[in-house]
């Protein structure tokens, strides 16, 4: 029996799991080209005709946030623009499959090169897009791996993930991956362990193995003392999720008896279907970037998708954040092309700088304000300049609703803190009616290190002597000036970084659903200091 072996990764979602390795690896395809030019284009017009029917009848029986990923799989593989180098290769006498291989390889490479994260991270689906292509040309199936093993490779994509069925366990783990692809997003509403960043990874399929993504570890051929304090682990953090389940519909509280409101974190507005309004506080943050991955969505789709979260919420807090779009999330006909994208025209800088476009999502907002307890946070906003140009945006677009006799209120408007200026020196924006802690950027603006680049991850930490001070600082400028402060980043539903968070001061946190039970439990453990 192989010795044991352990190799360090990046967690993309947490968990434990128990199985045999199963490699990702492409499938062995035969493909015999004709000769012809006519009959290999006709073949890869017809192969591409049959993705698109495949990924259309995926979208027709998946839930809201993976049928989001298929549709950008959808709309990149009905752009022409895409087809156009196999085409081009074809004419010059090439056959579809080497063609369009090449071609896509190509484009993926470029993507992989990206100075952009969020490039690099859709580079999985273009992978997607090219193996579904290339099967339906060759008529060969996707290899079904056996339930329980754990998936790995250099990466994996969408449908690879979607098609899997996860109630009997699994796991993923990738040579090379991000945090922020589309799988990993997946993963973590799944609750499906994932690791990346497993750059040394040599197993093969059938090797037992161990994914621990709590603290970051693969381990192969485990010896006997290895799987039995693994599996202790493992159950261990089963029966504290058991626990956490039942104590889901509490109020949290400290140890101590300090009450800490738990809100949670709305990325669609489908999120909520699965939330009971019971268990928590409210929305800290509704994003409202799915409403841009499209295109540029108009006021109605908008406000539709504001009052289903407002009115789910039956008068309990719901904020929403305008649109960040920028950085990682570029948007056509809106982001601009920059080097350096996370520190260039985004969040609010954006907004400003392109008001018809803001001006939309305001109209909404203002209409969804009438319907309830809503509040309106601006991204990455820096000097109070910003927040007094939104502020009159906001005021001349209700002036127009007031003349068109349209039922609306304007909703108290707060600004988000993960901009390091913001949170050394609050006070210069003073005229915000809340602060709410991003700590995913105000962390990796602070540690100048990317929050998905697994080379710098161990750096990328909230409770940094550093970050917490930043947040210490916010909360007792808040307190003095009896101004609301809030997190609305990972760390809130992070148990480990909990007890410094409270003990900074924060006395509210906004979380993914799937933390909310965990946090609360992490939140019951806790005894404040002094």
């Amino acid at each position: 029996m192989p010795s044991a072996r352990s190799f360090k990764g990046t967690i993309a979602s947490r968990g434990y799991a128990e199985g045999d390795l199963f490699s990702l690896s492409a499938e062995v395809r035969t493909y015999q080209a004709s000769g012809d030019t006519g009959t290999e284009t006709a073949r890869l017009r017809l192969a591409r005709e049959a993705a698109v029917t495949e990924i259309a009848a995926l979208i027709a029986h998946t839930e809201a946030e993976a049928a989001e990923i298929l549709e950008f799989q959808l709309a990149m593989l009905e752009d022409e623009a895409l087809s156009e180098p196999a085409l081009a290769a074809i004419a010059r006498g090439q056959g579809a499959f080497s063609a369009w291989q090449v071609a896509l390889e190509a484009e993926i490479t470029t993507y992989l090169a990206s100075d952009n994260e969020y490039f690099r991270a859709r580079a999985a689906d273009l992978r997607d897009i090219m193996q579904r292509v290339l099967r339906a040309l060759t008529g060969a199936a996707e290899i079904a791996p056996p339930p329980g093993t754990i998936l790995y490779g250099d990466d994996i994509t969408p449908s690879q993930f979607l098609t899997r069925d996860w109630v009997q366990g699994g796991a993923v783990v990738l040579r090379q991956g991000s945090a922020a692809s589309h799988v990993a997003m997946l993963a973590r509403a799944r609750g499906v362990p994932m690791l990346v960043g497993v750059a040394e990874l040599d197993g093969a399929t059938g090797d037992p193995a161990l994914v621990d993504a709590e603290g970051g570890m693969l381990t192969l051929s485990p010896d006997g003392a290895t799987l039995a304090q693994f599996r202790f682990a493992a159950t261990q953090s089963r029966l504290r999720r058991e626990e956490a389940a039942a104590i889901a519909h509490r109020a949290a509280a400290t140890a101590d008896g300090t009450p800490v409101k738990v809100l949670v974190n709305v990325a669609t507005p489908d999120d909520v279907d699965a939330i009971d309004i019971a268990i928590c506080d409210g929305v800290g943050l509704m994003r409202t970037e799915f409403l841009y991955a499209g295109g540029l969505p108009d006021e109605e789709t908008q406000f539709a998708a504001y009052r289903r979260v407002v009115e789910w919420a039956r008068g309990k807090p719901v904020v929403i954040r305008t649109v960040d779009a920028g950085g990682d999330k570029p948007v056509p006909g809106f982001t601009v092309e920059e080097a350096n994208p996370f520190l260039g025209l985004r969040g609010i800088r954006l907004a400003l700088a392109k008001p018809e476009i803001f001006r939309v999502q305001i109209r909404a907002l203002l209409r969804a304000s009438f319907l309830g307890n809503v509040s309106v946070m601006l991204p990455m906003v820096s000097l109070a300049s910003e927040y007094r140009a939104a502020l009159d945006l906001f005021r001349e677009e209700s002036e127009r609703l007031t003349a068109a006799k349209v039922r609306h209120s304007i909703p108290v408007l707060g600004i988000m803190v993960e901009v390091p200026a913001a949170a050394i020196s609050p006070e210069l924006l003073s005229e915000a009616a809340f602060f709410s802690i991003g700590s995913n950027d105000l962390t990796q603006y602070v540690m100048a290190a990317g929050r998905d680049n697994g080379a710098v991850a161990g750096l990328n930490d909230v409770t940094h002597p550093s970050v917490i001070a930043l947040i210490c600082n916010v909360v007792r400028y808040g307190e003095m000036k009896k101004i609301p402060v809030s997190l609305c980043g990972d760390a809130g539903g992070d148990p480990a970084a909990i007890p410094a968070l409270l003990n900074a001061g924060l006395r509210s946190v906004s979380v993914v659903p799937a933390q909310l039970p965990l946090a609360k439990l992490a939140i019951s453990s806790v005894r404040l200091e002094g």
